[in-house]
């Protein structure tokens, strides 16, 4: 039986990568389609402003995007879009130079917008750019959790550990969780955890935390050659296994009670939540 959400709170998690070409916007995708399947009630913010791509993994047409937002000529709810899964999708902008230097400011603005939602959603999962420009940073303070997805390679090693160097440090944030990608099985994926959790722990003095890892599949690459999710394309798959898992991860963590960042997507719902 799938896990029943509190009605009124909505769980944001926060996908993140030190680096491009890890697998994190397939991480996002799956994720939040695998909560769906399970009976929740899901929307993907695609926060990457420049290069975003969510809505082609997805295979959605989106016929406005965040840019029209920020200018202001359509609301959040306009530019919302229900993929065929049904996961409500907010789309990021492709190849808008503009976009993708968005301030602190202009992405406090966005995160302000989704207060205006009527929506009851469970999970809001926010797909970020990689790297630590300004408006991830302040994207990944707004959420609840924050996931770093990182591959066995010694530069998405390094980029990762950045990554949450600058998040403790500059942020003072918590809830930080490693998803290692493409590994060859769930061993070496716990392994290279360890590996990176001991580092934080010596030079950091934080431990993060592991729901699991996302085994190697080759079907991936063909489900997005079809532009598909590898939970629609092939969801008996290993790697529809691995997101299935982490979805009842995600599903099962205990509340949060207090929150590390300052502004919250739907702050007004936690506060109400917990008066």
């Amino acid at each position: 039986m799938p896990k029943v959400k509190k009605p009124g709170r909505t769980e944001v998690i926060g996908i993140a990568s030190g680096k491009g070409g890890v697998g994190k916007t397939t991480v996002a995708v799956n994720l939040a389609i695998a909560l769906q399947m399970k009976g929740h009630r899901v929307m993907l913010f695609d926060a990457d402003l420049g290069l975003a791509n969510a809505q082609i993994a997805m295979g959605c047409a989106c016929p406005y995007n965040l840019g029209h937002l920020l200018s202001g000529q359509k609301s959040l709810q306009d530019i919302t879009v229900t993929s065929r899964h049904g996961v409500l999708l907010v789309p990021g902008a492709s190849g808008a130079m503009e976009l993708a230097g968005l301030s602190e400011l202009q992405a406090s603005r966005i995160v302000q917008a989704f207060s205006a939602l009527e929506d009851e959603l469970d999970f809001l999962i926010v797909d970020m750019a990689a790297g630590i420009s300004p408006s991830v940073l302040s994207f990944m303070a707004a959420c609840q959790r924050r996931y770093i997805v990182v591959r066995d390679d010694p530069s998405s090693i390094a980029d990762a550990y950045g990554t949450i160097k600058v998040l403790i440090q500059n942020y003072d944030l918590n809830e930080i969780y490693l998803i290692p990608n493409a590994v060859s099985s769930q061993a070496d994926g716990q392994g290279l955890f360890k590996r990176i959790n001991n580092v934080c722990a010596q030079f950091l003095n934080y431990t993060t935390r592991y729901l699991g890892s996302i085994e190697n599949d080759e079907l991936v690459l063909a489900a997005h050659k079809r532009y598909e999710p590898v939970m629609e394309f092939a969801p008996r798959s290993g790697a529809a296994r691995d997101f299935n898992r982490l979805a009842d991860s995600s599903c099962n963590l205990p509340e949060i009670n207090q929150l590390s960042g300052g502004m919250q997507f739907f702050v007004e719902r936690l506060v109400r939540f917990r008066a």
